[in-house]
């Protein structure tokens, strides 16, 4: 009987998304891969995995609290939201240890050599120590993030003045902050309307800052674990002097494995080892099968994932970009939660009709609003509306596509009519976009986006940034000035493209040896 291996997703799919592929890949090497769901995420489970033989679904009963539709009292705005958060931690840890408890109690049932726990699940640790089953540690995100962190930590470099650029001691010499990384890091957004219990969105924080995602670490409020669990985190990434979050979250971990591959994050992979004196592999980055088999030829979503609500299908998006010159279309897409304010998108707009380029931009149903649930201006109106560039398609003609809604982002990136990406660095984006050799224009709003931006920009020369003050309003001139530097850059262009190549051949062998080490690491545990 193949010894099992549970794993527990954070909600969201950006977080599922990964873990699902992770079950593959563990399925492959003779493991039987236990994944743990709360059942509100069961219909985002395809069902070739539910009918795989060596991966079993185990969903925990996730019962909305009984007054979910009414709105919270007047006076206290996030009552509900954090009625909701709290329900769902117990419900999840209740369900665990009955699920723990059911399988121990059943003498067909093995012992599962140990859990994969996504960090920002990291309080059902201790859960999983009472069954005596060692956990190790899942990060979403790159290792980079996790690496900045740790190294401004240690480094407190608060004295730095203007024009000094400080070395990072163990980290790369392009990973040299300055004023500027000070700042993005020293500021903290405001609390979310949503509070900690706002729907997550399909690309998840990494690296154990609270909240939802986008890609991959956006500065949402602490989750905090049931009466009894680990301490409360607090909101938003480390500032420079503080120890990071993710650091004491794998504490009671035996080891760490991160979304990212030696060819993008080798430096930072050993660093964030080095610190820890953990194994820490680089398995990924975790996507879809058919994103590897497909290199060099347009990927189709629709064969990858179910289509969500939008304005345009796929097929009209892929008719529209065979009518553009190779390299020629700007895309521009944010995260579903994380993006610009309401007045940047305005800005944003303003740029894309002013240049002429051809363009497809992605507008989500929310955009511009502060993150989580809608909010309700007075009783008895409507939930406030993102933000809608009303008339532009009208003036642009058919330079550019503005999609409402969803997007094929897979198709998008690997057409060979794409030759810029403007985005907010989200993890996911991001390996998706290197990975078909898209050079960047970073735009990253919180978290893990601002190492992100960093790694695709002065350590992998990919991509530049959208400005270099990005604690200032981003104005027209920036965002007009980048879509022209980065289109018209072929040696960027270039090198995107040989980075892209390092993945040609599919999934990257150091991945797979990870896997292979992690594999022999737990079975001698």
């Amino acid at each position: 009987m193949a010894n099992e291996i549970w794993i527990v997703p954070f909600f969201g799919q950006g977080h599922l998304f990964p873990l699902i592929e992770l079950c593959k890949h563990l399925a492959s090497r003779n493991f039987k891969a236990i994944l743990v769901i709360s059942s509100n995420l069961s219909s985002s489970i395809p069902s070739s995995l539910r009918q795989h033989p060596l991966v079993e679904i185990a969903e925990i009963a996730e019962t909305p609290p009984s007054d979910s539709s009414s709105p919270p009292p007047p006076q206290q705005p996030s009552s509900q939201p954090l009625h909701r958060h709290h329900a769902h931690h117990s419900q999840m840890a209740m369900g665990l240890e009955k699920l723990l408890s059911t399988r121990q109690g059943n003498p067909d049932s093995n012992r599962p050599i140990c859990v994969i726990l996504d960090n920002m699940m990291s309080w059902t640790s201790e859960i999983f120590q009472k069954f005596e089953i060692p956990a190790v540690s899942f990060f979403t995100s790159g290792a980079c993030s996790a690496a900045m962190e740790y190294a401004m930590w240690k480094a407190h470099p608060l004295d730095i003045k203007p024009g000094e650029t400080r070395l990072l001691p163990g980290l790369p010499n392009e990973m040299a902050i300055t004023v500027a990384d000070l700042k993005r890091h020293s500021h903290r957004p405001p609390f979310p309307p949503g509070g900690p219990g706002a729907d997550f969105p399909p690309h998840g924080p990494p690296l154990g800052r609270g909240g939802p995602p986008g890609g991959l670490g956006a500065s949402f409020p602490p989750h905090e674990p049931p009466p009894g669990g680990p301490g409360k985190r607090r909101m938003g990434p480390p500032i420079p002097g503080e120890q990071p979050q993710w650091l004491e979250e794998t504490e009671r971990s035996i080891a760490v494995m991160i979304n990212t591959c030696d060819d993008l994050e080798r430096a930072f992979i050993e660093y964030v080892a080095n610190q820890i004196r953990k194994p820490v592999w680089g398995v990924g980055p975790l996507l879809p099968e058919q994103y590897w088999k497909s290199t060099g030829s347009v990927l189709h979503d629709s064969e990858i994932r179910t289509n969500r609500k939008s304005n345009y299908t796929e097929d009209e998006v892929n008719e529209w970009l065979d009518t553009k010159p190779q390299g020629s279309v700007l895309y521009v897409s944010f995260g579903s939660e994380v993006g610009p304010t309401k007045e940047e998108y305005a800005v944003l707009a303003e740029a894309l009709e002013s240049t002429t380029r051809p363009f497809i931009w992605v507008v989500q149903t929310n955009a511009g609003r502060p993150p989580g649930p809608p909010r309700v201006v007075q009783t008895g109106s409507e939930p406030e509306e993102g933000y809608f560039p009303h008339g532009l398609d009208a003036r642009i003609g058919k330079r550019g596509l503005i999609i409402h809604g969803w997007a094929p982002q897979l198709m998008i990136l690997s057409h060979p009519s794409t030759g810029g990406f403007l985005s907010h660095c989200g993890w996911n984006s991001t390996v998706e976009a290197i990975g078909r050799g898209v050079p960047f224009l970073a735009w990253p709003i919180r978290g893990d986006q601002h190492s992100d931006a960093k790694l695709v920009v002065s350590y992998l020369k990919v991509g530049y940034l959208i400005s270099e003050d990005l604690s200032e309003t981003i104005k027209k001139e920036d965002i007009s000035r980048g879509i022209e530097k980065l289109l018209s850059d072929e040696d960027m262009k270039q090198r995107a493209v040989r980075l892209s190549a390092k993945f040609e051949h599919g999934f990257p062998a150091s991945s797979v040896a990870a896997l292979d080490a992690f594999g022999d690491f737990v079975r001698a545990h």
